[in-house]
């Protein structure tokens, strides 16, 4: 699913900020880093609900569902590969690669995304605080295996099956660390899963897959990507003590 415009990009990539944090993104906060009315965010938030892309409770705060982390991602990955190119190889000062990244993340398209990763050797971080970048979409366990299959290939919904909210569906695409633990889940590549409920904070998740529920734990779903499913679905409403990261 291609997002609507850069406005809807950057509402995204706020929201993550705070839920990268492990904190609901209140719409006063995201008016004073986005620099627009609250009022303006509210509308756009309850859009955004509108789409899928996020859980908004009225005085709680915001999270991103499953669709609205995978899109966030990709944004927030060019912007912070973007950044690391800027400091490492063009030496501009660390106080202005952040604004530079952001005047270049909209318009980078997916295919020079996957050119900067493998030019700047996949970096891990990036210069800003040290922040992870996130995983590329491309479901692909090295970078040898990336140069083959970005040719051609469109950047999917992927991420983590532990930013999925109950009532989101994915199919899993990637498991990394295939350790003792993933392999009793009896979760493979290929598997259609939704998940039907979550613990907040770092709480497991109950996830259906082959008309069986089972429990996995936050860290193990982590090591899961998932290819997110677009249908609607009636999200469950979020635990009121804070997104499920």
């Amino acid at each position: 699913m291609v997002l609507g415009s850069d406005s809807v990009e950057e509402y995204l990539e706020a929201i993550h900020s705070f839920n990268e944090r492990g904190e609901r993104a209140k719409n006063t906060e995201l008016a004073k880093r986005l620099k627009v009315a609250p009022p303006s965010v509210t509308q756009m938030v309850k859009k955004l609900a509108d789409r899928g892309y996020v859980q908004y409770v009225p005085y709680r705060g915001t999270i991103l569902t499953g669709r609205g982390m995978a899109l966030a991602q990709r944004v927030v990955r060019k912007h912070r590969l973007l950044e690391r190119f800027l400091y490492d190889y063009l030496g501009m000062d660390m106080g202005k690669v952040h604004d530079e990244a952001c005047r270049m993340e909209h318009s980078l398209s997916d295919e020079a995304a996957h050119a900067l990763c493998d030019a700047l050797d996949n970096p891990e971080t990036c210069p800003d605080d040290e922040k992870p970048i996130p995983r590329c979409s491309l479901a692909v366990s090295d970078c040898k295996d990336c140069a083959v299959v970005r040719e051609g290939s469109e950047a999917k919904l992927i991420t983590e099956l532990s930013h999925l909210q109950p009532g989101e569906k994915g199919v899993v695409s990637l498991i990394i660390d295939m350790d003792d633990p993933l392999k009793e889940l009896g979760i493979s590549k290929g598997d259609k899963v939704e998940v039907t409920a979550a613990e907040p904070f770092e709480g497991p998740l109950a996830v259906k897959v082959a008309g069986e529920t089972t429990s996995v734990e936050r860290a193990m779903a982590a090591k899961i990507y998932v290819e997110v499913l677009d249908v609607k679905v009636d999200l469950v409403e979020a635990h009121p003590h804070g997104p499920h990261h």
